[in-house]
């Protein structure tokens, strides 16, 4: 999942032989998971056809203020489509445009939108070399950039022309990855490392049985999306679970008993800034394993059973700057349990889950969470989805690790 999954995109193609590579474009951000709109000048649609476009987009493509077609003469609100967008990309933007968005000029419906987005703008200039170098171009970028516009630079290489120089417009992909990079950076979590937990783990009792409990791991796995739009590199450690996820930014160590989990947690906390424990980690497990299937041949089975390593509690005996979140699943006296926990453990935050809450809990798709920290300060939140609770537990954490 790339950072432009769900985000709204819209690219405005101006009359430059590179608007050839505007189809490369779009069907990069779809497969980022992006929605497109696109909005062309009128003279771009010599270079490539607006049915194109609408059939990559899917979505139909604005070149004027009126619809040539529409008997009606339906007005194409600029205004709206400026609004709707999160981000405006002008690929290729021409020495024309340039000049144009650098004075104000709105003589057409990619530059009246432009004059109206409210959301970032990137213009990735196309030209020929003695275009691109000419001192008018070089005052428009300038200008364009003292606005608040992100210039994704032209590089070098064969032109129109036929000259070789700079001036070409970058490739789609360099693009989209320059938009992305531009994006992570600007977030609160970019090049910070959030270690998480999620799901149950299984305690084997022979081959094929063991002892678990009913933790879906989806809180756990929201929390990673959360983090992770927010910019941060997350190492989400689960136990088995049907959950996934696809993102770049999130590497998923899968593992099955407590002792797995807490391997792969130790082997990666000295690393991480955050720690978000959020696994249904057995407390107990078998003290003994049969090598066998035991057959059913008795009335009763007996198992003796032993504690497994304390994951959260080991965490924050040698936790140096982290900040370290843990859960607490309780049935009775529940805020006085989770701050008990909380100062054992050495903890930052706790969240709060009580069985008691209608909608909270395993294997739902809704919880109700308390969020109390080092201070015993508690915040109680409304029973949500568990994607909304995630981003409110990670809002959470940013006032910590920014206090």
């Amino acid at each position: 999942m790339s950072i432009l999954s769900g985000k709204n995109v819209l690219l405005g193609i101006t009359a430059g032989i590179a608007a050839y590579k505007t189809a490369s474009l779009v069907r990069l951000f779809i497969k980022a998971g992006a929605h497109v709109k696109v909005v062309m000048t009128p003279a771009s649609k010599d270079f490539i056809t607006p049915l194109t476009l609408s059939t990559l987009s899917k979505n139909p493509v604005v070149s004027s203020f009126t619809n040539d077609d529409d008997e009606n003469d339906v007005w194409n609100n600029h205004v709206e489509l400026g609004l709707w967008a999160d981000l405006f990309l002008i690929a290729p933007a021409t020495a024309n445009t340039l000049s144009k968005m650098a004075s104000g000029n709105s003589d057409n419906m990619l530059l009246a939108t432009y004059l109206s987005a409210k959301c970032p703008v990137y213009f990735a200039p196309a030209m020929d070399l003695d275009m691109y170098k000419h001192d008018s171009t070089k005052s428009s970028l300038d200008k364009l950039q003292s606005f608040g516009n992100v210039m994704i630079p032209a590089t070098s290489g064969e032109l129109a022309s036929g000259l070789v120089g700079e001036g070409r417009m970058a490739e789609p992909e360099d693009i989209v990855t320059f938009i992305e990079n531009h994006i992570l950076s600007g977030l609160p979590l970019h090049n910070k490392k959030v270690l998480i937990t999620a799901g149950p783990t299984y305690e084997a009792i022979d081959p094929v049985r063991f002892i678990g409990n009913h933790s879906s791991g989806k809180m756990g796995f929201e929390i990673a999306k959360a983090a992770s739009k927010l910019g941060a590199e997350v190492v989400l450690i689960t136990g088995p679970t049907h959950q996934n996820v696809n993102s770049s930014l999130i590497n998923v160590i899968p593992v099955v008993s407590a002792q797995d989990m807490y391997n792969a947690v130790h082997d990666n906390f000295k690393s991480c800034d955050i720690a978000i424990l959020s696994a249904a980690v057995a407390d107990y497990k078998p003290k003994f394993v049969a090598d066998k299937k035991i057959k059913k041949k008795d009335s009763t089975l007996t198992l003796e059973l032993e504690k497994t390593k304390d994951i959260l509690g080991s965490l924050g005996r040698i936790k140096n700057q982290q900040i370290l979140v843990g859960f607490a699943l309780e049935t009775n006296n529940e805020l006085e349990n989770a701050i008990g926990k909380l100062k054992s453990k050495n903890l930052d935050l706790i969240v709060l889950n009580s069985l008691n809450d209608e909608g909270a809990g395993f294997g739902g798709v809704t919880n109700k969470v308390t969020i109390i920290d080092k201070n015993e300060n508690s915040v109680n939140y409304s029973l949500k989805s568990k994607a909304d609770v995630a981003q409110d537990i990670m809002q959470e954490i940013l006032k910590q690790y920014h206090a």
